[in-house]
């Protein structure tokens, strides 16, 4: 069910006060109530379908003012609130309860938020138990396989990145982020290959791979969901290349060096491809292209 946060947290600097310290709004049905306290920084919302079950939303030490109000009014923690009430989310069916998000952290890229870190507490009601609810926020993400076939074989073009997460150098898929919450992921996935390989892709040559997947999934895939909210659209670019062009890929230095994208391109045999990197988003499309293949899914690659 859909939740307009920004509507309702843009109404509070408009909030005529009824106390010192406290400020009431409510539209839409959905009620917010904010403590004018240096510490803690609080908020409160009572989702559409919870009307008796408030949620207190609270910044934890040392986060400030405008960090804790652009997590609250940010389209990550939006969509996160609308995952909660789908048809197959944690508080569909009534037997859970949201009862506090405490925000930890914000990072932001620019002007957005990149990286949004809280903690949840929803019960079950039954028990009274709490289940694990710490989330790194990241949104929606793509990742692209490009396949190119060259004088009888196929290549997989990868990207090669140092990962300071994991302290490695990594053979991944030309990927990136969302940079909004108006969901053009293929467009962002053509950006992205332009961004990191150097090739510019027609919109309407890209195949959505989690496409084929069943509804009820979201159509993406989720590398870590039992800490990070990031879902991800991979799509098949598929083309026929001379080999010279195999040959001018193969270790070309490309990404925004504005950003930190200090990436080199990487061919693989695509034989050889599901043994290269531990990547999960390789191995995912690998796996979903190979299901594909295997039922007649995909399109015949055009001449």
């Amino acid at each position: 069910m859909a939740i307009n946060v920004r509507t309702v947290c843009g109404a509070l600097r408009r909030f005529t006060p009824l106390h010192a310290s406290d400020w009431v709004s409510k539209r839409k049905g959905f009620c917010c109530k904010m403590s004018t306290d240096s510490t803690p920084l609080t908020h409160s919302i009572t989702l559409p379908n919870k009307q008796n079950e408030p949620v207190l939303i609270v910044a934890a030490p040392g986060l400030s003012h405008s960090d804790f109000w652009s997590a609250v009014e940010s389209s990550l923690f939006k969509q996160w609130l609308r995952n909660l009430q789908t048809e197959n989310g944690i508080l569909a069916d009534g037997t859970m309860a949201l009862r506090q998000v405490l925000i930890q952290g914000v990072d932001m890229f620019g002007k957005r938020i990149g990286f949004l870190k809280f903690k949840a507490d929803i019960f079950d009601k039954e028990t009274g138990k709490m289940i694990p609810g710490i989330v790194f926020a990241r949104g929606p993400a793509v990742a692209v396989l490009i396949l190119l076939e060259s004088e009888g074989e196929t290549y997989a073009v990868l990207t090669e990145q140092a990962r300071v997460p994991v302290g490695r150098i990594i053979l991944e898929l030309p990927a990136g982020m969302l940079d909004d919450d108006k969901g053009d992921f293929v467009g962002t996935a053509v950006r992205e290959v332009e961004e990191e390989i150097g090739i510019k892709l027609n919109v309407e040559d890209m195949i959505d791979l989690t496409a084929f997947l069943d509804p009820a999934t979201g159509c993406r895939v989720f590398p870590s969901g039992g800490g990070c909210d990031e879902e991800i659209s991979i799509f098949l670019y598929r083309g026929r290349v001379d080999k010279e062009i195999i040959t001018q890929l193969q270790g070309k230095e490309t990404g925004l060096r504005e950003h930190g994208e200090l990436i080199k391109v990487r061919v693989v045999p695509y034989m050889k491809l599901w043994r290269t990197t531990a990547d999960c988003q390789v191995l995912v499309a690998v796996a979903i292209l190979e299901m594909a293949m295997k039922e007649g899914l995909l399109p015949p690659l055009s001449t």
